[in-house]
């Protein structure tokens, strides 16, 4: 008779993740990016405030690094810049320079970042819950 430590799911028993190989749940190295499709998404909205600058853009579809700031007063101009960097070097956002002067940046979701949408909705889902269970009215 074998025994299953309690909490530990079997590949077997299935369900999403039970067809992920073990080497891909192994976490990521400084020298090994992910394997694995929760690492991947992680390392892509990696960061706090990256969800809420996502957010904007399912939002918008499109923003200025103007439009954003004041929509996320709270959040510095350098992390603002980074996150911007990080999502449109993740495939998340497309970066669009409009010639003239001053020069014009806009940024806009991608079909990658769309695709994003209904892991942010359940983020929103689970935290609606959330509040309301524990009482909080926001």
């Amino acid at each position: 008779m074998t025994h299953q430590t309690v909490g530990h799911v079997r590949p077997d028993a299935g369900g999403p993740l039970a067809d992920c190989p073990d080497d891909d749940l192994v976490p990521p190295s400084g020298d090994r990016p992910p394997h694995c499709p929760v690492d991947v998404t992680l390392a892509t909205l990696a960061g706090r405030w990256t969800p809420l600058v996502l957010r904007e853009f399912l939002r918008r579809g499109q923003a200025t690094y103007s439009e954003l700031s004041a929509a996320l007063p709270a959040l510095s101009d350098k992390v603002l810049s980074d996150r911007l960097a990080q999502l449109t070097d993740a495939g998340v956002l497309e970066r669009h320079r409009t010639a003239g002067w001053p020069p014009r940046v806009r940024y806009a979701l991608t079909a990658r970042g769309r695709a994003l949408e209904p892991v942010v909705r359940s983020m929103w889902e689970w935290g609606t819950a959330g509040r309301e269970s524990s009482g909080n009215p926001g």
